[in-house]
C-alpha cells in the first residue's frame, strides 16, 4: 500500500512539474484570460454587464494577491465541507454496521 501511495504522489509531481521545464517559453494562463481572448475576437464590441462588487466598493481592480487569498479561502471551505459529508457518510456506515 505504500510503495503504491508513493507511487502516485510522485506520479502527481512529475505531472505538475514537468510540463514547466520541458515547454520553457510556454505561456500558462488561465481560463479567464482565455475566455476573455474569444470573446474579444467573437464580439469586439462586447460590454461586460456587470462589475465584481469589491471591485466596484474600492473603485479599483483587485490586487492579485487579494484574488489568490479569497481563492484560497474558498478552496479552504469548499475542501472542509467536502471532508465533513465524507467523514459523516463513513462514520454512518460503521454506525449501520454496529447497530446490526
Amino acid at each position: 500500500m505504500k510503495k503504491s501511495v508513493i507511487a502516485i504522489i510522485l506520479a502527481i509531481c512529475l505531472i505538475a512539474l514537468v510540463p514547466l521545464f520541458v515547454l520553457k517559453d510556454a505561456e500558462f494562463g488561465g481560463s479567464d484570460d482565455a475566455g476573455s481572448q474569444v470573446v474579444e475576437q467573437v464580439n469586439s464590441s462586447y460590454e461586460p454587464w456587470a462589475t465584481p462588487i469589491l471591485e466596484a466598493a474600492i473603485g479599483r481592480e483587485l490586487p492579485g494577491e487579494v484574488e489568490s487569498l479569497f481563492f484560497c479561502i474558498q478552496t479552504g471551505i469548499g475542501v472542509g465541507v467536502i471532508a465533513f459529508v465524507m467523514g459523516r457518510l463513513v462514520e454512518r456506515k460503521k454506525w449501520m454496521k454496529q447497530q446490526k
